[in-house]
């Protein structure tokens, strides 16, 4: 945590004092840890989820409220944007997660929720920190169904909560959007990770496009694109496989550091973005100093 000293009131400052932050997906994972780190700097932290009961364990930590939140129902979107009166930062961590590993099935409808099937909206990572439908498929065994439900809720998703909140950032004049993508996107082909992919590089490609259209009213927009973060989900995506022993040394192979990042390492990250440390800077079209960091 880093301190400063307030020169009017001579109290001790964080990096995020007075900001209040609204995210999402912050019952595990890298929601939960941007939460914490939010917090410790000073900020007033709004953290929502689908799952109440791990919700609730983040009310302990000073300067964390919380509230349970489906970001796929619009009615609770709507109730949601009318009780916040003020908004900062908004942290999008939340998405959709669908591990599928039988045959190739025709996702119309889809089935409810199982152990072979789990079906949830909550913290990936994230930070939407944005999960997509997550099928371990290449583009010749997706399903059309499964494609066009990956795709219909992400956007669904982001627009439902940019409608909402940036009217109050640009009634501010001020306003900080970080997104959470994934090195496997735009930026990475990853095997086997066609429909997720896709869907995280239309993340930086609708973050790129709001960054370039609202940066003059004082709002900026950010991406974070992380490789293998060592979460709940990912220990979850790998107990799903036949042979998870394999699957975790298959994963642990593709890290040039020999390790996962943390979701405690993201957290730092996003406590950045979230700060006024970058607050000036316009780079093609994505508002930030450098270079985004690889993990």
């Amino acid at each position: 945590m880093n301190l400063t000293l307030d020169s009017t009131t001579g109290s001790i400052m964080g990096r995020l004092d007075k900001k209040v932050i609204i995210l999402t997906a912050a019952a595990q994972g890298i929601g939960r840890a941007a939460a914490i780190a939010f917090a410790r700097e000073g900020a007033k932290v709004i953290a929502t989820d689908v799952n109440e009961s791990k919700l609730q364990e983040l009310e302990k930590y000073p300067g964390i409220q919380t509230r349970v939140l489906d970001v796929t129902k619009k009615k609770q979107i709507d109730q949601f944007a009318n009780e916040v009166e003020r908004v900062d930062v908004l942290f999008n961590v939340a998405g959709l997660i669908c591990m599928h590993t039988s045959p190739l099935v025709d996702l119309t409808p889809l089935p409810p929720p199982s152990p072979t099937f789990p079906l949830r909206l909550d913290s990936l990572i994230m930070l939407p920190c944005l999960r997509a439908f997550f099928v371990h498929r290449t583009v010749l065994s997706q399903s059309q169904a499964g494609w066009h439900f990956s795709m219909s809720q992400v956007a669904a998703y982001l627009l439902l909560l940019y409608k909402h909140q940036r009217p109050q950032m640009l009634a501010q004049k001020s306003g900080n959007i970080i997104n959470m993508s994934s090195v496997a996107s735009s930026i990475k082909g990853v095997v086997n990770r066609c429909v997720y992919s896709t869907t995280k590089a239309a993340v930086i490609g609708l973050t790129k496009a709001v960054a370039a259209d609202f940066i003059q009213q004082g709002i900026r927009c950010n991406c974070v694109c992380p490789g293998t973060v060592d979460t709940p989900s990912l220990q979850e995506r790998i107990q799903a496989r036949p042979n998870p022993e394999e699957a975790l040394s298959d994963f642990l192979k593709r890290q040039k550091t020999g390790r996962f990042a943390t979701a405690e390492e993201i957290a730092l990250l996003c406590v950045y973005l979230a700060s006024d440390e970058v607050s000036t800077a316009l780079r093609r079209g994505v508002s930030q100093t450098n270079e985004p960091p690889k993990f």
